[in-house]
């Protein structure tokens, strides 16, 4: 196969090389005779390319900081802070320890939609099966589905807001830099973290069992109205009420210590 598209390849320059040889040819052989005429003018400059239309700026940190690594050789950095962000050392097995910020700003920018890639996750995926109760058409999300996802629970129980919310504002050229090459070079990380958390904030909080359907390998939510749902607000939904409130809990206080630090981009 190879060869053959390097022989459509060369054929097509050759094919390029003897039309344009030709099409000199003809002009070579008539010179006609021209008044002169004034050059062109030049082409106008090319112009900047629009500013990304920022709804809200992340202020820098008010004291001295040392240098950032590369957006895409931060692995170390990210890994070192969030140790010192979480204090404990068995749940930070539960990281991924490659692309740490390529695959936070993924999570972030997916969870708003029906689907985030498996491969985009930072954490390692829940131990144990998922637990679900009945059978035939009588599924029911099981209340000890709620255990697998402790451990996530506990991190998120140990980043204190204040502190989170402070390492957030000193790494964010990364996030922004990994978000811009994910696909967004003139939008901003930040505008797309808070519609992420308004979502999440979103979610129903469900006392009752929750019905579940198989149509084939994977269960589903019976009710469409959930089924149709975010995955983010599909995770928080799945990972039992208790979790749930601790979870919009923390999102609450980073958004409001969060916004303290913003402010509307120039001449909005």
């Amino acid at each position: 196969m190879k060869k053959i598209i390097w022989s459509i390849l060369i054929a097509a320059m050759v094919l390029g090389s003897v039309t344009a040889a030709y099409f000199y040819w003809r002009h070579a052989q008539v010179k006609p005779v021209v008044a002169l005429q004034a050059p062109p003018p030049p082409p106008p400059p090319t112009p900047a390319p629009p500013k990304p239309e920022l709804q809200q700026v992340v202020e820098a940190p008010s004291t001295p900081q040392a240098a950032l690594p590369p957006w895409d050789q931060s692995d170390r950095f990210m890994l070192d802070a969030l140790a010192g962000l979480i204090g404990n050392k068995s749940l930070m097995r539960l990281f991924d320890t490659e692309a740490v910020v390529q695959h936070l700003v993924a999570t972030v920018d997916n969870l708003p939609r029906r689907i985030v890639p498996a491969n985009a996750m930072p954490l390692e995926p829940p131990q144990g099966k998922f637990i679900v109760e009945g059978g035939e058409d009588e599924w029911l999300l099981s209340a000890r589905n709620a255990a697998r996802y402790a451990p996530y629970i506990r991190i998120a129980e140990a980043l204190q807001p204040e502190k989170l919310v402070e390492f957030y504002i000193r790494a964010y050229p990364l996030f922004q830099k990994a978000y811009e090459a994910l696909g967004y070079p003139k939008q901003y990380f930040n505008d797309r973290l808070m519609v992420v958390i308004d979502d999440l904030l979103m979610a129903p909080e469900i006392s009752e069992q929750i019905r579940l359907v198989r149509p084939k390998v994977y269960y589903l939510f019976a009710d469409p109205e959930f089924e149709k749902r975010s995955a983010g607000q599909k995770i928080m939904m799945r990972i039992g009420g208790s979790n749930e409130r601790k979870i919009k809990e923390r999102l609450r206080q980073f958004r409001q210590l969060l916004a303290l630090h913003l402010r509307q981009a120039d001449g909005q």
